[in-house]
């Protein structure tokens, strides 16, 4: 039995490399004609020269309270509810709508796959000819029918289980004898507590697809020891399937659908390899053509290949949120003003704002790596911080590579109590 989904996971990685840049300029093209908030987005981009990373880094990010402010201000004026990003309007192409919190409303196309969560289940070890528990929501947001499409590509039935009614969900699994489970970690773990209370046993769930939600390396091997051997997968509904995690669990490997940046919070630059930070996404879906997505979610590349043979690249997973604006003395403080703060000096490598005391009597400190520190340049940096923020913040010198690589650029050190 072959131990991947299809032939593109075994690709040189070259040859990956060299056929996501030759899509690139067809989807950006694509989206400047059929996605009218990109047609403006991008007016003076040439689609054509969008062939490499470096041409793509100097699109602009286009961040999920972007996306969530467009789609309100359209629906305002009577406009496209998706805010110009979707290239297909109601009716046959789009047999369902979805919403995410905020609210984001998201289309579904009629391509099978569409979300491409087939290559997850595949990795986490469901067949075709199996039944799968489906426990994701079937209501309002998408992951419910995210799963259910990738499983009915893969070849497999689907119990839609749902979300709640812990009870008749155990008696379901346990009359139907599923060979699996899709959903939440946290409601995994209450089913089969809930099965152990009723004395009902649960023999044929031996595997899960989870997501949604952290997935601690405790609860893995909490379920782990109840024999069911548990991956995760990272999805959003604005571009389905992003990364995988296999039997090596050494990170997840990215889906081969989409082109994946790591940059720094509040800016389009990207970050070394193993850098924490912001996980940027152009998807190379038609209907849905999301250039340069930032999903405002923190994480970072691993070097070298999958144990299991998989060539594409690895991240660790989700890392926190990458959106770290914070409310000083009654002003917002930005990352990416931190970041226009570093830019304005070349001799900075790096710089975190820490902020710190108690509400209403807090401060700022800059923390900055470099190898001139001078007292002329900290006053050079204390005037631009005054100038950007608004605000008088301290600085203080660090050595190049001595600020935590968590992917923070602003640090909330106060005390709430």
């Amino acid at each position: 039995m072959s131990q991947h989904f299809d032939a593109l996971e075994t690709r040189a990685p070259h040859l990956r490399e060299a056929d996501l840049m030759a899509a690139l300029p067809g989807q950006v093209a694509h989206a400047k004609a059929h996605a009218p908030a990109l047609t403006a987005l991008l007016a003076d981009v040439n689609a054509a020269s969008v062939n490499s990373r470096a041409a793509l880094a100097q699109l602009p990010v286009i961040r999920k309270t972007e996306l969530l402010e467009r789609q309100k201000a359209a629906r305002a004026g009577g406009g496209s509810v998706f805010g110009g990003f979707s290239a297909l309007g109601f009716g046959k192409a789009m047999p369902r709508v979805f919403a995410s919190p905020g609210t984001i409303y998201e289309p579904e196309g009629t391509r099978g796959d569409y979300w491409r969560m087939a290559r997850a289940l595949f990795a986490a070890g469901f067949r075709s000819g199996e039944l799968i528990h489906n426990s994701f929501s079937y209501h309002f947001t998408p992951a419910g029918s995210m799963m259910e499409t990738g499983a009915h590509a893969l070849g497999c039935t689907v119990f839609p289980g749902g979300t709640g009614q812990t009870e008749q969900q155990v008696t379901a699994i346990a009359e139907l004898q599923p060979a699996g489970y899709i959903g939440t970690p946290s409601f995994l773990k209450i089913i089969l507590e809930k099965a152990a209370e009723q004395g009902v046993a649960l023999p044929s769930v031996r595997k899960a697809l989870v997501s949604g939600e952290a997935f601690p390396p405790s609860l893995r091997d909490w379920m782990t020891e109840r024999g069911v051997a548990a991956y995760q997968c990272y999805a959003t509904a604005d571009v389905g399937l992003i990364a995988y995690e296999t039997s090596a669990r050494e990170g997840l490997v990215l889906d081969e659908g989409v082109i994946v940046e790591i940059v720094r919070p509040g800016t389009g630059d990207s970050v070394s390899e193993g850098e924490v930070g912001e996980l940027v996404v152009t998807s190379l879906n038609p209907d849905y053509p999301l250039i340069r997505f930032g999903t405002g979610d923190l994480s970072a590349m691993l070097t070298g290949p999958c144990p299991t043979g998989r060539t594409h690249q690895r991240i660790k997973g989700w890392m926190g949120r990458a959106d770290q604006t914070t409310k000083v003395r009654g002003m917002f403080v930005h990352p990416a003003q931190v970041a226009q703060i570093a830019k304005r000096f070349p001799e900075v490598v790096r710089a975190r704002l820490v902020v710190s005391g108690e509400m209403a009597n807090d401060s700022m400190t800059l923390h900055v790596e470099t190898e001139h520190a001078t007292d002329a340049l900290k006053s050079h940096i204390s005037e631009a911080i005054r100038d950007i923020t608004k605000l008088r913040g301290e600085v203080v010198w660090a050595m190049p590579g001595t600020l935590a690589n968590d992917g923070k650029v602003i640090e909330d050190a106060r005390s709430y109590q």
